[in-house]
C-alpha cells in the first residue's frame, strides 16, 4: 500500500510537533496473544494521552487530514468498481476501506492513536519495500553494464580484446587495494568517527554522548538517514568519484548494505529507527567489540548468477527488435508527412504563380484600355458601365415623349360648338 504523498508529507510535519514514546522493545510477531493484545491496548492508551497533549490546531488539522484521506480513498473505490461495470452493486465504503492499511476504517472523521499506528506500521512497509527494489534495480545495473562490456570486448580484434582485458583487470585489481573497511556498528567503526568526525579522543569514547552527537534533530533516535551519515569515512576508503575504477552506484549500495546490516543487529522493534536504548544494547554484545571484517561488494559473490544474465540478455534482446519496429514505423510515417509537405508546397506554388498571372493580366489591360478579365478570360464589367448601358436605353423614349409635348398648343380653343 503507497500511501498519498500530501498525506505523509502534512502528518510527518504534524508529527514534529511532538514526540510519541513507542514501546521500542516489543518485537512484533506474527500470533496476538492475550498479553500481545494488553501490551498493545496499553500502547495505544498512551499514544491516545499523548495526542490528547496536542495543540488543538494540530488535533484539528490531522482530524482534516484523515478525512480528506478517507474521500480519497471513497473516489478511488468508486472508480476501481466503475472500471469493472458494478456501479448497480450498492457500495459499503465501510467495509471496502477495510483494504486499506493505514488508516481506522471505524473512525473516519478524527485523527487517533489507532491511526497513528497504524500509518507507521503501513510506512515501515512501504520503506521495506522501497530498499527490495533498490537492490533490483542495483542488479539489473550491474548485468547490464556486464552486459555492455561483453558487448564491447565482442567488436574488438583478438590482439585489441586481450589488451582491453587486461586493462580491466589492473582498474578491478587497483579498486580492490583499499585500506581495512571497519563492519558498520562496530566499535572501530564508531571510533573512527568520533575521532575524524567529531574531533574528539578516541580513549574517551562515550556511547551515549555519541548517540546525542549523531542525532542530529534531537528526536531521541536515529534514522536512516542519520544512520548512513556515519558510514562516509568507511566509503570514502573504498570509493572516490575521481577515479575511473570506482562506480558511484556500487558506492550507493554499499551504504544501503551497511545500514541493513546495522539494523540487523541493533533494531530490535524493527521500527527502523534506533532508539538510545537499543543503541547501548548493540554495545554490550560480543560483535561490537570484535566484529568480523567487513566485506565489501568486491569480497563477495556477484549480485547475479549467469542465467539471470542470459534472460536478461533475453529481454533485452526482445526490447530492442520492439524498438527497432517502432523506430521503422516512425521513419515511414515520416517519409509519409515529408511527401504530404512536398505535394501541399506544390499546390501552394500553383496558387502563387495563378494568383501573380492573373495580376499581371489585369494589369496589362489597364494599361491597354480594355475591360478586365476574369480567370478563364471572361469579360467583367464595373457598375458605372452597366450604368451608361441603362441611361443610353432610356434616351430615345425620353426624347418623343419631349418632342409630344412641345408640339401641344399652348392654349386650349376658345368657343367651340356644343352639341346637343
Amino acid at each position: 500500500m503507497n500511501l498519498d504523498p500530501g498525506w505523509l508529507l502534512l502528518l510527518s510535519m504534524s508529527l514534529e510537533v511532538w514526540s510519541v514514546p513507542l514501546d521500542r522493545n516489543a518485537t512484533p510477531q506474527e500470533a496476538h496473544s492475550p498479553q500481545e493484545d494488553k501490551q498493545e491496548d496499553n500502547v495505544n492508551g498512551r499514544l491516545s494521552k499523548e495526542l490528547d497533549l496536542v495543540g488543538h490546531h494540530v488535533r484539528t488539522r490531522l482530524d482534516e487530514l484523515k478525512r480528506q484521506e478517507v474521500s480519497r480513498l471513497r473516489m478511488l473505490l468508486k472508480a476501481k468498481l466503475d472500471s469493472t461495470n458494478t456501479q448497480s452493486l450498492q457500495m459499503d465504503h465501510a467495509s471496502l476501506l477495510k483494504q486499506f492499511e493505514h488508516l481506522d476504517p471505524h473512525n473516519q472523521n478524527t485523527f487517533e492513536a489507532k491511526d497513528l499506528e497504524l500509518l507507521i506500521s503501513t510506512a515501515t512497509k512501504d520503506l521495506e519495500n522501497y530498499d527490495a527494489e533498490r537492490h533490483d534495480e542495483f542488479k539489473r545495473y550491474e548485468m547490464l553494464k556486464e552486459h555492455e562490456r561483453r558487448e564491447y570486448l565482442k567488436g574488438l580484434d583478438q590482439e585489441k580484446r586481450e589488451k582491453e582485458e587486461k586493462r580491466m583487470e589492473e582498474l578491478k585489481d587497483k579498486h580492490r587495494k583499499h585500506p581495512k573497511v571497519n563492519a558498520p556498528g562496530s566499535v572501530a567503526q564508531l571510533r573512527e568517527v568520533w575521532e575524524e568526525t567529531d574531533g574528539l579522543d578516541p580513549t574517551e569514547f562515550n556511547p551515549k554522548t555519541f548517540f546525542k552527537l549523531h542525532d542530529a534533530n534531537g528526536d531521541g533516535v536515529l534514522d536512516e538517514q542519520e544512520l548512513e551519515a556515519l558510514f562516509a569515512k568507511e566509503l570514502e576508503k573504498v570509493y572516490d568519484p575521481k577515479n575511473e575504477e570506482d562506480d558511484m552506484m556500487e558506492m550507493e549500495e554499499e551504504r544501503l548494505r551497511m545500514r541493513e546490516h546495522v539494523m540487523k543487529n541493533v533494531d530490535i522493534n524493527q521500527d527502523r529507527l534506533v532508539s538510545l536504548e537499543e543503541f547501548l544494547k548493540s554495545t554490550d554484545k560480543k560483535e561490537f567489540n570484535n566484529p568480523k571484517e567487513w566485506d565489501t561488494l568486491d569480497d563477495t559473490k556477484p549480485v547475479f548468477t549467469e542465467a539471470e544474465l542470459q534472460r536478461f540478455e533475453a529481454e533485452l534482446h526482445t526490447k530492442e527488435e520492439e524498438l527497432g519496429r517502432r523506430a521503422e514505423s516512425l521513419r515511414q510515417e515520416q517519409d509519409l508527412l515529408k511527401e504530404r509537405g512536398k505535394a501541399l508546397e506544390a499546390q501552394r506554388r500553383e496558387y502563387q504563380q495563378a494568383v501573380l498571372e492573373m495580376s499581371q493580366r489585369k494589369e496589362k489591360q489597364a494599361v491597354e484600355g480594355q475591360p478586365p478579365t476574369g480567370p478563364n478570360g471572361e469579360l467583367q464589367f464595373h457598375q458605372e458601365m452597366q450604368k451608361l448601358e441603362d441611361q443610353g436605353a432610356k434616351a430615345p423614349v425620353e426624347q418623343e415623349v419631349q418632342e409630344a409635348q412641345n408640339n401641344l398648343p399652348a392654349e386650349p380653343p376658345q368657343n367651340l360648338p356644343i352639341h346637343t
